[in-house]
């Protein structure tokens, strides 16, 4: 869709911004020399459908685009600009998360922080692959996951929306990984043990839920302070399917919204997080867009804490 198809709502005031919504804060790539929040997409699927899933999430950045465009901006003057989208043609994933990670390290090169809207889980190897690319391989960078799966497979030479992490780990020594939200009867008892075997930190969803903010909070911090530079990645899957039915594997059993809020505030406002990322919100499947809503509300949580306006 053409920018002005996504963003667009009611207009409550031309000029005092305490009463703008998200349409009329955010602007194209022809109007910002520098943006505080550089939003991309990346329109693909191909990672969920070489994974057995439930194909649809190539839809999904400009519906979660046209969800955030009649919500009310409290981000005051932070410069928002949207880059577009990158799509994966056909079955060419890998050159699509390089082209990918390409903007995304472009972003990073113009001091913004970024929020890339997927798209299947594969999004976040161009995600990673563009910070990479922007810190060089010596810098050590942490991935923080909120996610009901470990996604570990082994790949085989072919990857797709649950290898990515075991990729990442196999291929770069200067990156650690750490999930919350692992269910138990939503991975092999082998993903655990190679989850053991890359030393990935993780809390199961039972452990999440037992949590209070303070505790998830020094966690999280905890795992920050020990890399050069973070990134955020949801999955929309480790939400309960009562509030996000539209995913590509439902979870019965998942986190309640509240908990991944708090997750997304304790992580994305610490000053080393560079960027944030929502994948497999799946339009086709989504019983009355509740989450496509969700996942926007949820993005709009990340926007604020990156830029320091989080509640």
């Amino acid at each position: 869709m053409e920018f002005e198809d996504v963003w667009k709502g009611t207009v409550e005031s031309d000029v005092d911004k305490s009463r703008f919504k998200y349409h009329q804060a955010v602007t194209g790539t022809d109007s910002a020399d520098k943006a505080d929040i550089a939003i991309i997409g990346f329109c693909c699927d191909e990672g969920v459908r070489r994974n057995n899933g439930r194909p649809g999430a190539f839809k999904a950045p400009d519906a979660i685009r046209q969800a955030l465009a009649p919500m009310p901006w409290h981000g005051e003057d932070t410069v928002l600009c949207d880059y577009g989208n990158v799509s994966c043609l056909d079955t060419q994933l890998e050159e699509a998360q390089d082209e990918l990670a390409e903007k995304v390290a472009a972003a990073y090169g113009r001091g913004s922080k970024a929020i890339i809207l997927g798209g299947g889980h594969e999004t976040l190897y161009g995600h990673y692959l563009g910070l990479r690319l922007h810190l060089g391989p010596e810098a050590g960078i942490g991935i923080i996951n909120i996610d009901a799966h470990f996604d570990l497979r082994p790949h085989d030479g072919e990857s797709s929306s649950g290898t990515m992490f075991r990729q990442i780990l196999e291929e770069d020594q200067n990156t650690g990984y750490f999930v919350l939200g692992i269910q138990r009867f939503g991975n092999s008892r082998s993903l655990f043990e190679a989850a053991g075997e890359f030393d990935v930190e993780y809390m199961p969803e039972e452990k999440v839920r037992q949590s209070d903010s303070a505790q998830l909070s020094k966690r999280i911090q905890s795992f920050i302070g020990r890399y050069d530079a973070v990134i955020v990645t949801l999955c929309m899957d480790v939400l309960d399917m009562a509030a996000a039915p539209g995913v590509s594997a439902p979870s019965p059993f998942g986190l309640d919204p509240l908990s991944v809020r708090t997750i997304i505030r304790a992580a994305c406002s610490h000053p080393a997080v560079r960027s944030f990322d929502i994948s497999e919100v799946n339009p086709d499947v989504d019983e009355g867009g509740r989450t496509v809503r969700l996942g926007a509300a949820l993005t709009n949580e990340a926007i604020l804490s990156l830029v320091g306006k989080s509640s």
